[in-house]
């Protein structure tokens, strides 16, 4: 019987290749970049950045409530250095130029008046921000206000999940940058979810960055839905805009990467300003 003899050479190469193959499946490090290559860090200073005002309502169902005042609370943090200046109120009246406020955040309602309607509107067309949660985007034929339907993409409440509850979502793209850092599921907190007609999708000017997994269906308790589609988080390419479907109850502020989609959103509004990025001062 021969013996089967092995170079020191073709044990390496072995062994090289041994190493080699655990290495297989693991997923590449992001590039070191040393802190000296990029720009420094920019601070605010004493002069907040921008101004914001939370505009929302006392006359709601408990569950927006609840989360109208918790997401005053969620905003008020972020002002915390005074970084940007956070303004809640009822009305949009009497606040002199509404250009003064580089985004109008809704978190329950929208103006219901012909003078409020006429402000934002104003507002908008002329470069205004808008973040939207929830209720504050539902409209139905006794709404009335056609403007602010084709503002959301052109759709009218259809239907909606119930109870509320947790949900797998989809992160349509990772090439916006409300996205580019979320996974591509997770599970968002108890919410109710609507479902519109026509479908915001179909709008050439609607891009829609999250929405409901078809993994959830069937979904509900008490109402149940089967399928379609739930466009969640979208933008209106034509201003400067985004609505998120969370806003009913008091556990939307409860998922840290939800809280990072919100704040992406903001900040994405926020830095489109007709008067320039205030980031980047």
């Amino acid at each position: 019987m021969k013996r089967l003899l092995f170079s020191p050479w073709l044990l390496l190469a072995l062994l090289l290749a041994l190493l080699s193959c655990g290495n297989i499946g693991q997923k590449k490090r992001a590039e070191f970049v040393s802190a000296t290559a990029v720009r420094e860090a920019s601070y605010a200073g004493q002069t907040p950045r921008f101004q914001a005002l939370l505009y929302y309502s006392d006359y709601v169902e408990e569950a927006h409530r609840q989360f109208t005042h918790q997401a005053i609370s969620f905003f008020d943090k972020l002002t915390v250095g005074d970084g940007w200046i956070l303004e809640a109120d009822t009305t949009l009246l009497g606040k002199g130029d509404l250009a003064q406020y580089d985004v109008i955040i809704m978190p329950d309602v929208h103006p219901g008046t012909p003078e409020e309607r006429t402000l934002f509107e104003h507002y908008i067309e002329h470069g205004g921000g808008w973040l939207g949660f929830h209720a504050a985007a539902y409209n139905d034929l006794s709404t009335g206000w056609d403007w602010f339907r084709d503002f959301l993409g052109g759709g009218r409440f259809l239907c909606n999940t119930w109870p509320p509850q947790p949900a797998l979502l989809e992160v349509e793209t990772q090439d916006h940058d409300i996205t580019k850092n979320l996974p591509e599921e997770f599970v968002c907190p108890s919410s109710e979810f609507y479902q519109w007609q026509p479908d915001p999708r179909l709008n050439p000017d609607i891009e829609v960055l999250v929405s409901l997994s078809p993994k959830n269906f069937p979904m509900g308790l008490k109402d149940v839905v089967f399928g379609g589609d739930f466009p969640v988080v979208w933008t209106n390419t034509r201003y400067r805009m985004v609505y998120l479907n969370m806003g009913h109850g008091d556990e939307c502020f409860s998922d840290a990467t939800q809280n990072l989609l919100i704040i992406n959103a903001l900040r994405w509004v926020v830095s489109r300003s007709p008067s320039g990025n205030p980031f980047e001062r």
